[in-house]
């Protein structure tokens, strides 16, 4: 009798660890994707404000320094902007790298943004790569460019022609 107590009470203790270890990977894994969303939410919000749009605009309206030359010869107001664009970019890209934010997010929002802003940079990266030196400058900025560049390749429908396609075909 003694012994049938005992093992029925090392089940229902082997069983609440069960449950215990279960639970605690449920609340670790809603723990991660709510940190997630959360992370997700917070960089587009600062996709949406007029800070970047004002950043969006002047990478497009200058004429990119090719050498760090060219590069500390700007204003220093002019140089900030530049720092602040490739420092955005380049902190979406450890995002990205590090899987706490999804590629297919940064493709849907500011994909073609992102490679060619990076197609601006280049030159002026890799003379200043060569120069400071330093190899790691906006590698994770150049990382997800060519993440983006390859979704572009890919020939993703635009969600306009993927919707007009669907409405397409049920109409026939």
């Amino acid at each position: 009798m003694t012994v049938t107590i005992e093992v029925i009470a090392n089940i229902a203790l082997t069983l609440s660890v069960i449950v215990a270890l279960i639970f605690g990977i449920a609340q670790v894994r809603t723990a991660e994707r709510d940190r997630r969303e959360r992370l997700t939410l917070e960089t587009l919000r600062v996709f949406n404000t007029r800070e970047f749009a004002e950043i969006i605009h002047f990478m497009q309206v200058l004429d990119m320094p090719k050498t760090r030359e060219a590069f500390t010869a700007l204003p220093d107001e002019q140089q900030v902007i530049l720092i602040q664009g490739s420092q955005q970019m380049e902190s979406l890209g450890m995002l990205v790298y590090e899987n706490a934010i999804d590629l297919d997010l940064v493709d849907k929002t500011i994909g073609s943004f992102v490679s060619l802003t990076w197609e601006k940079y280049k030159p002026m990266f890799e003379d200043m790569r060569e120069k400071i030196p330093d190899p790691y400058l906006g590698e994770y900025f150049q990382w997800l460019a060519e993440r983006v560049d390859q979704k572009i390749q890919e020939h993703r429908l635009p969600y306009y022609a993927q919707s007009q396609k669907r409405w397409r075909t049920m109409k026939h």
